[in-house]
């Protein structure tokens, strides 16, 4: 049986992988770059699809445990015109697939299940090397290195260290740009906000350009405000003069409605500048031995709902994969790699400007479903000339 397992990353995808992998009885140590648990904000929401991250979380026996933290009634979904009319206000009635859950609450959650020590903290990765036989150096910024002798695992997104050992792609600009702001205590201090928003989401969709919030608890609303331009548009504004920042975004979205705007304009907190990347569409590898990737660090792309549950997913599959084969190593890793590259070049059709053109997932799936909704909603009229 595989017993040196070595996981950079604690993300949900890699801690996902060493539950599973506890779950069959086999150890593996992550190495994690941030100090602690609580180092960073972990972000918003994260919507935990039943055919995907659902089914990852089923593999890590954390089913009724992940039933605790969903949010109630944050699947209802409404669909504004920037000049605030409603296209679309769907309430949550309790029979959707993708539940609504905070991402650091997960992600504790995960970090809960596992034996204390499985995750060191404070590593951060400088530089992997492989060393021949399927063996490989790793190196850490302060100075220590450690030798892998069975599996590397890289679970480190989008700027992955470990990436280079089997492919030479990297990470291209894709073309947008997501700046996200927080209104806090919404329903007392930002009542026409908070009325626009609903009680889940809302998404208020224009050529180039978008605004998406989420109600979080406590009548936190948490925007994501989308816009299409090159990146050194983005990079030219001073992002450290939160006031001028936050004009110059709200500029770009001039006759909107003001309980919309007002995402940007009256953030309780600094916008922060999210520039958007993307691995090469339906990106494969050679099987390289004794290393292979998951979640962001193997199939990128811009936020399109699947990437936390396509990650989950990869964890669980590596995991079961691993257990179902001991003692050949090399056969797992075929078997992950095999069902993982077809299902996240699909999922990678999703992302940018195809979602609002009708491609994404298969038919059926709740994302496609949305996106298509949001399409034919927001399709101009046919003229009548």
């Amino acid at each position: 049986m595989t017993t040196d397992i070595t996981i950079i990353g604690a993300g949900l995808g890699g801690l996902t992988l060493a539950r599973v992998l506890h779950v069959h009885g086999i150890p593996a140590t992550v190495y994690e770059a941030e100090s602690s648990p609580a180092a960073r904000a972990q972000g918003g929401l994260l919507d935990i699809h039943d055919y995907n991250g659902q089914l990852a979380l089923e593999a890590a026996g954390l089913m009724e445990e992940f039933g605790g933290l969903v949010l109630e009634g944050r699947q209802a979904l409404r669909i504004l015109e920037p000049q605030g009319r409603v296209l679309l206000d769907q309430p949550d009635d309790g029979t959707g697939g993708r539940p609504e859950v905070q991402r650091g609450e997960l992600r504790q959650l995960l970090l809960d299940s596992l034996p204390a020590g499985t995750v060191r903290w404070g590593h951060k990765v400088s530089g992997v090397r492989a060393l021949g036989g399927g063996r490989h150096e790793v190196a850490f910024a302060d100075g220590a290195t450690i030798l892998v002798t069975g599996l590397l695992v890289g679970a480190d997104g989008a700027w992955s260290r470990v990436r280079p050992l089997v492919t030479g792609a990297t990470p291209a600009y894709a073309g947008k740009a997501v700046v996200e702001t927080y209104l806090f205590d919404s329903d007392r201090r930002h009542p026409a906000t908070a009325e626009a928003v609903g009680g889940g989401m809302m998404i208020a969709p224009a050529p180039d350009r978008e605004i998406v919030a989420h109600r979080e608890r406590a009548g936190t609303l948490h925007a994501y405000v989308g816009i299409n331009g090159p990146m050194e548009w983005f990079t030219a504004i001073d992002f450290g003069d939160a006031r001028a920042a936050a004009a110059r975004i709200a500029g770009e979205f001039e006759g909107w409605a003001p309980e919309i705007t007002a995402l940007i304009t009256r953030s309780d907190t600094p916008p922060v500048l999210r520039l958007l990347h993307s691995l090469p569409r339906g990106q494969r590898w050679e099987r390289v031995p004794g290393v292979t990737l998951l979640g962001d660090a193997a199939h990128l792309t811009p936020p399109n709902g699947e990437g936390a549950n396509l990650a989950m997913l990869d964890g669980a599959d590596l995991g079961r994969a691993l257990a179902a084969h001991p003692g050949d190593l090399e056969a797992a890793l075929a078997v992950y790699e095999q069902a993982m590259f077809p299902r996240s070049a699909e999922a990678a059709l999703f992302a940018g400007e195809e979602m609002h053109e009708g491609a994404g997932p298969e038919e059926g799936s709740g994302e496609h479903d949305l996106f298509a909704l949001i399409s034919a909603l927001t399709r101009p009229e046919p003229s009548s000339s």
